[in-house]
Order: C-alpha cells, then sequence, then structure tokens
C-alpha cells in the first residue's frame, strides 16, 4: 500500500495571472504556501478473489470492473493517462482535512496527490516538476478545466514561495528567505475562517478568465503586488504593510468580476476589519470558501471575539509537497 499526504494551499498575491490565457501573453506570479492541513490518498493492488475489480472510496464508494466505469474523473482519466493496467484489481482511497471547494487549491492537492500516489505504486522515477506538470495536463489537457497553474506546483513543490510563469509555458519556483523570526511572525498574525461552500471553482474561474481583456489593468495590479509583497516580507519592514497590501490585492480581484464576490463575503470582511483585521482576502475563485485574514497581535483578542459566530481554522506553513507516508509493496 502507498499513502500520500499533499498539503493545501494558501495563495497570497498574484492569483489570476497563473491562467495561461493571461501568462502566455503578459507573464505571471504568485506568492503562495502550503500549509500542514492535508489530503490522503492510499492505493493499492486488490488480491484477485473480490467479486469486482477495483474499488473507490471518496464521497462516494464506487465498486466497478472498468476504468471508464469510474465516476471520479480526476481517476478515470488519471488511471488512463498513466496507461494502467486493467488486470491488477485496484484499492484507492481519500480522505481530507478541509472540505473540498473551498478555495485552498483542494482539487488541484487531490491531482498531485493521486498522481503522485499510482505513479509510486507503479514504481516510476520523477521530479516534483513532472509531477507538477503532470497534474496540470490532466486537470488542463484531459479535463478540459478552467483551472491555473499556481496550485498544481504549490502543491507538488510545498514551502512558502513565489512562482514565476513565463510566457514560454516554462515555470520557476524560489522560496523566499525571511529574517529570522519573520516567518513565526506572519504565522502568528494570519487568520483562517471558513465562510461555507456553494460553488464549483471552475464555473467562477470560467468568467474569471472571460474578464481578462476587460480588466487588463486589474491584473497587471495584481501582478505588480508580487515583487511588492517580496519586499515586505524577506526585509525588515513593518509586518502590517503585508496586510495591507492583501487588502489591495482583494479591492483588484473583487474588481475583475461581479461574481467573485457576494453579500455573505463583505459582511465577514467587514466583521473581520471592523475587529481588528488590516487586511485581508477571499482565497479560491470565489463566492465563499476560507477568508484569509491578517491581524495584528495587539488585536488578536478583540479580532476573534468578532467573528466568534465563523469557524476559525488555526494553521502553521508546511514545507513538503506531496510525499510518501507509508510504502509497501
Amino acid at each position: 500500500m502507498i499513502i500520500t499526504r499533499t498539503p493545501y494551499r494558501i495563495s497570497f498575491f498574484g492569483g489570476g495571472t497563473d491562467y495561461p490565457d493571461w501568462f502566455i501573453k503578459n507573464g505571471g506570479a504568485v506568492v503562495s504556501a502550503t500549509i500542514d492541513k492535508y489530503i490522503y490518498i492510499s492505493s493499492r493492488f486488490l488480491p484477485p478473489f473480490f467479486e469486482k475489480k477495483h474499488r473507490i472510496v471518496w464521497s462516494k464508494v464506487e465498486v466497478v470492473n472498468k476504468f471508464q466505469e469510474i465516476e471520479h474523473p480526476v481517476i478515470r482519466e488519471g488511471l488512463k493517462y498513466l496507461k494502467f493496467s486493467q488486470t491488477k484489481g485496484l484499492d484507492i482511497h481519500y480522505q481530507a482535512d478541509l472540505p473540498a471547494r473551498s478555495g485552498m487549491g483542494s482539487s488541484s492537492a487531490f491531482t498531485v496527490g493521486f498522481l503522485n500516489c499510482l505513479k509510486k505504486l507503479i514504481k516510476n522515477k520523477f521530479s516534483k516538476m513532472d509531477l507538477a506538470l503532470d497534474a496540470i495536463h490532466l486537470e488542463q489537457n484531459l479535463l478540459r478545466e478552467t483551472v491555473g497553474c499556481q496550485d498544481q506546483i504549490a502543491c507538488a513543490f510545498g514551502g512558502l514561495n513565489k512562482i514565476t510563469f513565463h510566457k514560454n509555458k516554462k515555470f520557476l519556483v524560489e522560496p523566499l528567505v525571511l529574517p529570522s523570526g519573520r516567518i513565526e511572525e506572519l504565522e502568528s498574525n494570519l487568520y483562517l475562517i471558513y465562510l461555507g461552500i456553494d460553488r464549483f471553482a471552475s464555473q467562477v474561474a470560467q468568467k474569471f478568465v472571460e474578464n481578462f481583456k476587460e480588466r487588463k489593468n486589474n491584473l497587471n495590479k495584481i501582478f505588480s503586488f508580487v515583487p511588492d509583497a517580496i519586499k515586505i516580507l524577506e526585509s525588515k519592514k513593518n509586518l502590517d504593510e503585508f496586510g495591507e497590501l492583501l487588502h489591495e490585492t482583494w479591492m483588484q480581484k473583487k474588481a475583475v468580476h461581479s461574481i467573485i464576490s457576494n453579500d455573505r463575503v463583505e459582511a465577514l470582511y467587514n466583521t473581520a476589519t471592523k475587529n481588528g483585521a488590516i487586511g485581508g482576502k477571499l482565497l479560491g475563485a470565489g463566492k465563499s470558501g476560507f477568508m484569509l485574514f491578517y491581524v495584528n497581535k495587539s488585536n488578536k483578542k478583540k479580532f476573534l471575539s468578532g467573528i466568534k459566530n465563523y469557524l476559525y481554522v488555526p494553521f502553521k506553513f508546511s514545507y513538503n509537497g506531496s510525499h510518501i507516508i507509508q510504502k509497501g509493496y
């Protein structure tokens, strides 16, 4: 049995510039981090005496004889892409620390973790970049989903990084180097708040991408925040400037399309800022899921009291991308 553990990610700055429709013409970059909340995928070959060959356990339990009968699109198309033999039965299980469709890169974390698990099961050799590129190909080209490229790379590599998207479709991952104690200060000032779910990311993302031409100025501004954020993080500037920049990027993101925010999102944002948050943003494509806020430690008690009707999820950064936690053939 192989078990993979793959982190969720938080996208701080540059989100939207990681879509091919944008970066092939304009270039792109993001600042993102993976956190200590994970997706777990396990796989093993089934003994031959089971009535059905393949068992897939996610929110459904699928028991089938052929890969084409599998309902889960990533698993079905992923097995075809990896050219898995139909002769051996497969047992695949999925578990997660956070809800799906919540803006934390869960879809790509699943894809990365699944590919990592199945590649290891058949003893393939591959790099982190190979894994990320395979996940991008599966989601964008085989499943035809409207998704960017940052989530797959973040989940495969792990850590706090700048990811650059070049016009020639090449990617560069650069870990950020912060002064001593800076990471701990940043972690202690960030708050992840759960808003609930009512969206499919690809549907919201499609509307987002359709507005690229009309909202080029907004996307360029979002792009420009990436070097600004890195300067703040890697220097000894007041870290509250990071929170102010989160507010600015959220204002620009909302301006790209009206579908990104709604009354529930605005209500939480207003409550948070009235109770000490310097800035924040909705994570993921839009409308629901998790919101991230930056709060100076002096306002911690006030903030937590003010958002007590919402679910607060503490976290730390995680520096391992998708990796094996159990291996036995």
